[in-house]
């Protein structure tokens, strides 16, 4: 599976574009659409600066990263909203997270129920609260509690990085939009 427009446009519209490195609430040196080190390259630095077509290009790569790490641990079918949730929630927090986390062992054991609930335990930073991943998990759970009309279920597969530059449909869009922020 890929991730949607749906999920792409859930993804940007909670990590924001920064063309300039910046630290993060937690912490951590973050570029253009939510990219940190542990995504990948490029490695993120203070004084750090891309280009729109570099933070498009970034996102791409990420999205692949995290779309084959929901696949790999995901044993049940899901459907487009449910992946695009949990390509959102790992996105953010990183493979080890949804890895070891428990939403994965209920959603596992087949109670998809139970997983959706899961999302709100994952809104601190360190004991703090963070008002944005409080929205940010409440939006995600929505999305994979949402049915998908007219679409079945299916395993998660992991996808080969594309080579394609330039992002096209919505994530071409929303990249138009940030340029103009």
């Amino acid at each position: 599976m890929r991730t949607s427009t749906t999920g792409q446009r859930l993804i940007a519209d909670f990590e924001g574009c920064k063309l300039t490195a910046y630290k993060c609430p937690a912490g951590i040196w973050t570029i253009g659409i939510g990219h940190t080190t542990a995504a990948g390259v490029p490695a993120v630095k203070s004084g750090m600066r891309i280009t729109q077509a570099e933070a498009d290009d970034i996102l791409a790569r990420d999205l692949v990263r995290f779309e084959n790490a929901v696949a790999r641990v995901v044993e049940v079918p899901l459907n487009q909203n449910q992946f695009d949730a949990l390509v959102s929630f790992t996105f953010n927090l990183g493979e080890g997270a949804l890895a070891s986390s428990t939403l994965l062992k209920k959603l596992n054991a087949g109670d998809y129920t139970g997983a959706a609930d899961q999302f709100a335990r994952w809104n601190k930073v360190g004991p703090k609260v963070l008002a944005g991943l409080t929205r940010r998990r409440a939006a995600e759970a929505d999305l994979f509690r949402r049915p998908v009309t007219g679409a079945s279920t299916v395993p998660a597969t992991p996808v080969a990085p594309t080579t394609s530059r330039a992002p096209t449909g919505l994530l071409a869009a929303l990249m138009g939009l940030f340029r103009r922020s």
